[in-house]
């Protein structure tokens, strides 16, 4: 007789499903941990056919929440780390979880700080991959809004060397990411994420395709990092630290944003000579230069910027 142990499938996470299992178990979403949950079975199965998902990927998922989705991913890849805050719902997930030995849960704030990957989730990340081996590394998650800019900006910084990122996140982060120069949208995040990855919207999703329903749009976000555009980068570190400074001075023309920046050395004399040089009008824009024109003026100028990553 076959004595496999039986594999429960993954729940069908629907609204009438979570309501009766926070029910049983005492549990109410909490709006500031971003714990909205998606119900629509068909986008679902849209995330799962985005992730491209075979034994070889290790799958890195931030918000582990009842463990639904990360029931189909242990389904289909080879291994799953899942990062939970909430220690309520670490514990629910262990249910659907249950019969996979790929999993390994972690229950983490998967930051140290805005500007710092937790190291405690990097070491499990290392042990994950030490373990299993695999020739991807995937990040495949419906991220909690407060957390998902820092979430992808840090990991494309820290040189994670993801494959891509099929993620879930606010709408107005959605077209930030992908975001044109010369628009409103484009700022420090598009200019950094493009610098290091090809981005790609792949849906836009209303609030009612999740439970609790939000009260903005979301989009599914496909992120690929590309080993030929960090090449152009000479400090990656640096380049975060030079747009977080020069778009906190938005308002302000091109010229003056540089001579405004946090712990710039520079005089006016010197900003203005260096900017001739390049041949660059101090009275345009930063959100209307292409992202090869950021990269050229934050070599530029960035010696004179900390480097602190705080």
């Amino acid at each position: 007789m076959d004595q496999t142990p039986a594999i429960h499938p993954a729940p069908r996470q629907t609204q009438s499903y979570l309501r009766d299992l926070f029910r049983c178990n005492g549990l109410f979403p909490k709006s500031k941990l971003g714990q909205n949950f998606l119900i629509d079975l068909n986008l679902i199965d849209f995330i799962m056919r985005a992730a491209d998902l075979t034994r070889a990927d290790l799958v890195l998922e931030v918000g582990t929440g009842t463990g639904s989705l990360t029931a189909k991913l242990a389904e289909l890849a080879g291994s799953v780390l899942t990062v939970e805050i909430d220690p309520a719902f670490h514990d629910l997930a262990q249910g659907p979880i249950r019969d996979h030995d790929n999993v390994k849960m972690l229950l983490a704030d998967v930051l140290k700080s805005k500007n710092q990957l937790n190291p405690d989730v990097l070491t499990a990340l290392d042990e994950q991959r030490a373990t299993y081996q695999p020739q991807r590394l995937k990040l495949i998650a419906n991220l909690p809004y407060s957390v998902a800019t820092p979430v992808i900006s840090n990991l494309l910084i820290a040189g994670v060397p993801l494959e891509r990122m099929v993620v879930t996140v606010q709408w107005e982060i959605a077209e930030k990411i992908i975001a044109q120069p010369s628009t409103k949208e484009y700022g420090a995040l598009a200019v950094l994420v493009q610098s290091l990855a090809d981005t790609e919207i792949l849906r836009k999703l209303a609030p009612t395709v999740f439970w609790p329903k939000p009260k903005v749009e979301s989009g599914i976000v496909l992120i690929k990092p590309n080993a030929e555009k960090r090449k152009q980068v000479a400090n990656v570190q640096s380049l975060r630290n030079f747009l977080r400074d020069l778009y906190s001075h938005r308002r302000k023309n091109l010229r003056g944003g540089l001579i405004s920046m946090t712990g710039n050395q520079h005089n006016k004399v010197e900003v203005d000579t260096k900017l001739a040089a390049l041949g660059y009008a101090g009275t345009e824009r930063a959100e209307t230069l292409s992202i090869a024109q950021h990269l050229q003026l934050c070599e530029a100028f960035e010696p004179a910027q900390k480097s602190s990553s705080s």
